[in-house]
């Protein structure tokens, strides 16, 4: 019962987050599929970190909100647009995402953070120049914590799946694929693909279910509504901490799942993360 009356509670309190810039114009991926001509684009590892625009003066997260990044940590950086990962290591995501939603992250923990850049957004420049610009860019500014995710050029699915294989075997999330020729096009098209052991969506929770036998007393699933309009349950994946602790109704949750139900519900859904302001 106190679980539910602080939900109650929390959900009555609304908190006002300022955002620096309206959100930063960036490329979202399709899911690949066999039938992708793969000679048509370049590959790269997919890595699981926080997404970080740069603007020429600012490191922006997706959402649009400044990253309180040290100075240290951006100063190399040039007048150049660059789109990337925030990382740590595999298997560090909540590491990385704490540290961008801290105020002010201590000198130590940023250390062990990369900015992995994979683009340099051009309204004209074709995918496989604005690869060849910033490696170049990133090279002239010979930074340890700025690197340049590498692109392979594959030609069949065979080569394709043997580096997918690769980089789930060490560790990664899956890959990338960028159309060669596509211009940077805001939202989600074929220009960009990406290649994973599952499917992930994001959703909007509404709502909760409560628990039962050794969850009495705290959530048992999130009651959630994607981007389709479909509406639905999340248990699977939550810990015991956001169990007690959900994320608040009106909070954008990432899950992941396989295909879906004859009622065109995601089928074994399962949470993943929240995207929290990101």
């Amino acid at each position: 019962m106190k679980v539910w009356i602080l939900l109650l509670i929390s959900h009555l309190c609304i908190l006002s987050t300022s955002k620096a810039h309206s959100p930063p114009s960036v490329e979202l991926a399709n899911t690949y599929h066999e039938s992708t001509p793969i000679a048509h684009y370049l590959v790269s590892e997919k890595f699981d970190g926080v997404r970080a625009i740069w603007n020429g003066s600012e490191l922006l997260t997706r959402g649009g909100f400044r990253i309180n990044a040290p100075k240290w940590f951006t100063q190399p950086l040039g007048s150049m647009s660059l789109d990337g990962e925030l990382w740590s290591g595999y298997q560090a995501f909540a590491f990385v995402s704490a540290l961008v939603r801290s105020k002010q992250g201590s000198d130590e923990d940023w250390q062990k953070v990369r900015y992995l850049v994979f683009d340099a957004p051009h309204p004209s420049m074709p995918f496989v120049k604005r690869y060849q610009r910033y490696q170049d860019e990133l090279n002239r500014i010979s930074a340890a914590h700025l690197q340049a995710i590498k692109q392979y050029d594959f030609t069949s699915n065979k080569e394709l799946n043997g580096y997918y294989h690769k980089v789930l075997a060490r560790g990664g999330e899956g890959v990338m694929l960028h159309r060669k020729g596509a211009v940077h096009r805001a939202g989600r098209s074929d220009n960009v693909l990406k290649y994973k052991p599952y499917i992930d969506a994001e959703a909007i929770v509404i709502g909760y279910t409560p628990g039962k036998g050794k969850y009495l007393g705290m959530v048992g699933a999130l009651k959630v509504r994607n981007t389709q309009g479909i509406e639905f349950k999340v248990g699977s994946g939550l810990s015991d901490k956001l169990r007690r602790q959900p994320p608040t109704i009106g909070t954008q949750i990432t899950y992941r799942y396989q295909g879906f139900t004859k009622h065109g519900k995601p089928r074994f859904a399962r949470f993943l993360r929240v995207r929290e302001w990101l």
